[in-house]
């Protein structure tokens, strides 16, 4: 098992960089390229970084995300922030990336984004800025995001939002991965749902996905080689499967049964309706580079104005946690809490990466390094 760690890399620049360019290179090359994958720290949170669960799903999405069309929205992140600066430059760093993208207000609190097949972090966290900057005008703003690539984790979206202090609800649509209840094939997306609303303690936020598992926890099980649990997932030919491997080509389970396959159905409808996005098997692009991503994002922003609920919301929550807890449960947790504790350990203690898809890195972070279109 590999922990995420600086690589050095040692590539001939042009004689005219300044001084402190080969050393900002060296670091920047990998960087970039875990900023294209939403795989930033902290500080570069808005990328997406997934260090709060069970599995950093974005890693395996490496190879795809940074393949050949991917490479040039690579290095225009790695320009934007290690390029020497330029007279009359002031643009920050995601108005650069996403200025090529096109924003439509097509009404007081509806705003139209075709991402022209940007990265998706960057399209998503601009179209979500904007309709913060709007809800605080009309109470309510809408951003339907097209054309943009994969989005990342939502629960970042979901918690920008409630930081800013206002309520926000984030969907999104990706290749048909999950069968209908009581079918036997793949025909709707994982589908997730972020729900994020602003407390007196902090953002409470729920990002969860209408599929028992992710995708990326099922490609997680099988660079591993371990088992899956019974009941997540079918086989290529509709058989329940525990092989992650066979599970990969067949179709995963929707969570609680026909309350989890209507969840991800309104949704698959409600983001398509929306955002003109494709549907079911029609949805393409989120987990290869051969064709274009047509998923749809959705961001719905609400200002809670003077409720005045914090207090309340906070300490409802705090009441939740007190409880006693049942049989075979050590506390009573609320949505978050245990992504915030796996996020601090994981900041002291590195992050867990199946030894293959290191490899992968630090091939992907050569490659960046050697790449010849350096702005």
């Amino acid at each position: 098992m590999a922990v995420a760690q600086a690589i050095e890399l040692e590539t001939p620049l042009p004689s005219d960089r300044p001084r402190w360019w080969p050393a900002a290179r060296r670091a920047g090359a990998f960087l970039a390229v875990l900023l294209v994958l939403c795989l930033a720290w902290e500080g570069y949170k808005a990328m997406g970084l997934a260090i709060e669960g069970d599995v950093p799903c974005g890693l395996s999405r490496m190879p795809v995300c940074t393949n050949d069309t991917s490479m040039p929205h690579l290095w225009t992140i790695f320009g934007a922030l290690f390029q020497p600066p330029r007279r009359g430059s002031d643009e920050i760093l995601l108005t650069t990336l996403a200025k090529a993208a096109f924003f439509t207000w097509r009404g007081p609190a509806f705003l139209a984004v075709d991402g022209e097949r940007g990265l998706g972090p960057v399209v998503g966290a601009r179209a979500l800025d904007a309709a913060i900057a709007r809800a605080r005008e009309t109470g309510v703003a809408v951003a339907a995001v097209a054309n943009s690539n994969h989005l990342g984790m939502l629960a970042w979206y979901a918690e920008r939002a409630a930081d800013a202090g206002l309520a926000a609800i984030a969907l999104t649509t990706s290749e048909a991965l999950v069968h209908p209840w009581g079918g036997r094939t793949a025909m709707i997306g994982t589908n997730p749902v972020a729900i994020g609303v602003p407390t007196a303690e902090g953002a409470f936020v729920m990002d969860t996905a209408t599929g028992v598992v992710s995708m990326g926890k099922i490609h997680d099980h099988a660079h591993r080689g371990l088992p899956l649990e019974p009941g997540w997932a079918l086989d290529a030919e509709g058989e329940p499967t525990t092989d992650a491997e066979r599970a990969k080509a067949g179709a995963i389970a929707p969570f609680g049964g026909a309350k989890g396959y209507a969840l991800g159905l309104a949704v698959e409808l409600l983001v398509a309706a929306l955002t003109g996005s494709a549907l079911g098997r029609e949805v393409t692009g989120t987990l290869d580079d051969a064709t274009a991503c047509n998923k749809g994002d959705l961001f719905i922003v609400i200002d809670p104005g003077a409720a005045g609920q914090g207090e309340a919301l906070a300490a409802y929550l705090d009441a939740i946690r007190r409880m006693p807890p049942a049989e075979g449960f050590d506390a009573v947790r609320v949505p978050g809490d245990r992504a915030r504790a796996t996020h601090a350990a994981r900041a002291r203690e590195g992050l867990p990466v199946a030894d293959d898809v290191w490899t992968e890195l630090q091939a992907l972070a050569a490659r960046a390094a050697k790449e010849e279109t350096i702005p």
